[in-house]
């Protein structure tokens, strides 16, 4: 069965060592891709400049969304979403350092499907991965159109 991609917008290199590393030890069945910010996510899911390449660029099956990223922060990714019928079945967790009620009433308007907050301590963050590739890997069906 082949891997699902996980698209990951985080900014922060030692947050997206540490998920690697999970996700590589909990033998969670997703592929990580990493961009370091929104608006290099956008062009990923456009499949647009570097990204245009399918073969070595996947559309991913789900999005880890960091909240606060340089040149274009989360809450601009997800508003961006809202305007494109073409990625309204594809998965946005949002992975943030915050738990402000604010930022998670917030990501929930603009149409995050699930918000968490960055684990502390390794065994933490891939209890988290596991949950993760259980739910949206194993269990969630994908919209078609992603596959």
């Amino acid at each position: 069965m082949p891997k699902h991609v996980l698209l990951v917008a985080e900014d922060d290199t030692t947050d997206a060592m540490l998920l690697e590393r999970a996700i590589r030890r909990t033998e969670a069945g997703f592929h990580m891709v990493r961009v370091c910010n929104g608006d290099e996510l956008k062009c990923y899911l456009e499949g647009k400049g570097d990204f245009a390449d399918r073969v070595r660029h996947p559309a991913p099956q789900l999005v880890l969304l960091d909240l606060k990223m340089p040149q274009c922060d989360g809450f601009a990714v997800l508003s961006w979403r809202r305007e494109r019928a073409a990625l309204a079945g594809l998965p946005v967790i949002v992975f943030s350092s915050s738990n402000l009620s604010e930022d998670i009433e917030r990501a929930y308007a603009l149409g995050a499907n699930s918000f968490v907050t960055k684990p502390t301590g390794t065994a933490r963050l891939e209890s988290m991965v596991q949950a993760l590739h259980e739910w949206w890997g194993q269990h969630n069906l994908i919209a078609p159109s992603l596959n």
